[in-house]
């Protein structure tokens, strides 16, 4: 199985943790089942692959690139959270620990389309997505607007450089779309 692209891939195995009701990657009894069949194919070979893709992104990235990419990708609550808070640590701005913590969780949690957002899980309450409840000291919104861009460019500015050096990973291992040829 190849990938369409590295975006797919990192979605693809961030997902392969939490597909399975005790989570993480436990890949272990559906190989040793499919190996009862015979040859693993299907789900079980895709499924596997994901999880190896997962170990291999892990493995191979720095923690900062990791990070950013668990915190923008990842269904793993927990593990999207942490991520949020190590990343709210790391990055500088002159803006306070609160409003850094809300821009950076409402960059991982963007505000979906729909009913109230309700489409996903992963959606915070309204008054999270307003840039006047992350600011104590009541400063001007133009300066809030200045601080929530920087933040968020530097967020993507991560995810970007964590997506080319997954993507030298996967290169390197033939499993993107553009190597089968």
């Amino acid at each position: 199985m190849t990938y369409r692209n590295v975006v797919s891939a990192v979605v693809r195995a961030l997902a392969a943790e939490t597909i399975n009701s005790a989570g993480g990657c436990d890949f272990e009894p559906k190989v040793q089942c499919a190996k009862q069949k015979g040859e693993i194919v299907g789900k079980e070979a895709a499924f596997l692959q994901d999880c190896w893709v997962f170990g291999r992104l892990h493995k191979g990235l720095e923690p900062a690139q990791w990070r950013a990419l668990v915190a923008k990708f990842s269904t793993h609550t927990d593990r999207k959270h942490a991520a949020i808070a190590e990343l709210t640590r790391a990055i500088q701005s002159p803006a306070p620990e609160r409003f850094r913590h809300c821009a950076v969780v409402t960059w991982a949690l963007p505000k979906l389309p729909g009913v109230e957002g309700k489409r996903s899980t992963n959606v915070l309450p309204a008054a999270w997505y307003e840039m006047s409840n992350w600011d104590e000291d009541g400063r001007p919104e133009p300066t809030l607007r200045r601080w929530r861009a920087s933040i968020r460019k530097t967020l993507e500015g991560q995810v970007d450089e964590a997506l080319c050096a997954a993507q030298e990973i996967l290169d390197r291992e033939g499993l993107l779309m553009g190597d089968v040829a």
